[in-house]
């Protein structure tokens, strides 16, 4: 078995998590990842016409009634969630009250903003949470770690979904990231959906992989089937980079994602939040929910450039095991060489 010191952390057995995929529901892939013996994720859920806070306990109280195992959920602290601050103080309240979520809500991460706020009130209301955040570049990863987070999570422009402005590849920002803190935890996210690149990322000093396309396409996750049947025909180069809510965004090709046009500079994106209506920031998130109904044409199909390893739908069990099993004759082989 692979030990890191992600496993022994979350007392999992593989190390591999699920990546967070908000707006979207991710519940029953949760349930499914930890139950194979990885650690779920809940996402950050808001979908139109639903209250995220109520979801998230739900989400929460989904998890314990279906599983026994460690978990952990994700919230978005970008300037225009503006739930994220109650999410932090719900979730610690929660996590107090019943004992079951204290035992196994282990982990949260938060994603597209700062760190800080979150980790102080953490560290004095639930101590027992590990506090992670999403880092795209060497100087953010430097505030989360200042910061006073457990770990971090270095994530590159492969992946699907919400991106950086730095545009650094995770092979890279991941060598950066283990030279600066080689003593911290560090998950690696983004092109991470087959063996090789476990064995790779493990090889490279990460403590483990978290993976968001690859899980999409699994036969647990409640995406729409339509979402899964892109994913399979698809390659690396059908993906494209182009503006999200947050700023720029990895999504499979299709008319929604061609139709956007050029990534906005930092500058121009602070501009368009200044001038955000209720009515456009409600049409973006339409486009959330058309995919996740399973209109391809219209919706925003959030995906990795991993596409092009990922071509049918496999249990999360199989993933987890199969890809760890592969990973550790990948090491070993690796090692053999070594004389």
């Amino acid at each position: 078995m692979i030990k890191t010191k992600i496993t022994e952390m979350f007392d999992i057995k593989y190390p591999i998590l699920s990546a967070p995929m908000g707006p979207f529901y991710t519940t029953e892939l949760t349930v499914a990842v930890s139950e194979a013996g990885g650690l779920g994720v809940l996402s950050h859920t808001n979908l139109l016409g639903r209250d995220p806070i109520k979801t998230m306990k739900e989400n929460f109280d989904y998890v314990i009634e279906h599983t026994d195992k460690p978990f952990g959920f994700n919230i978005r602290t970008a300037r225009l969630q503006i739930d994220a601050p109650a999410l932090i103080k719900k979730t610690a309240r929660w996590i107090n009250e019943d004992p079951r979520l204290r035992e196994q809500c282990v982990y949260a991460v938060t994603s597209a903003g700062t760190p800080r706020k979150a980790s102080e009130y953490w560290k004095k209301k639930c101590p027992t949470l590990k506090h992670f955040h999403v880092s795209p570049a060497l100087y953010l990863a430097k505030k989360v770690v200042d910061s006073g987070c457990d770990g971090l999570v270095v994530t590159g422009i492969e992946g699907g979904g919400h991106q950086s402005y730095e545009e650094i590849s995770t092979l890279v920002l991941l060598q950066e990231a283990v030279r600066a803190y080689p003593d911290f935890p560090i998950i690696a996210c983004g092109g991470f959906a087959s063996p090789e690149s476990l064995a790779m990322a493990i090889a490279g000093g990460a403590d483990a992989i978290a993976m968001g396309t690859r899980f999409i396409a699994s036969e647990e996750s409640e995406f729409h089937k339509n979402y899964k049947s892109v994913i399979y025909p698809a390659t690396a180069r059908d993906t494209i980079l182009t503006t999200g809510s947050f700023g720029p965004i990895r999504l499979l090709k299709n008319k929604y994602a061609l139709e956007h046009g050029k990534i906005l500079s930092k500058e121009e994106k602070k501009d368009q939040e200044s001038q955000l209506t209720m009515e456009k920031i409600q049409e973006d998130m339409k486009r959330y929910e058309l995919i996740y109904k399973g209109d391809t044409e219209n919706g925003a199909i959030l995906a990795g450039q991993t596409v092009g390893l990922i071509n049918e739908e496999k249990k999360v069990d199989d993933i987890l095991s199969n890809f760890t099993k592969e990973a550790e004759k990948l090491l070993k082989d690796a090692m053999s060489k070594i004389q």
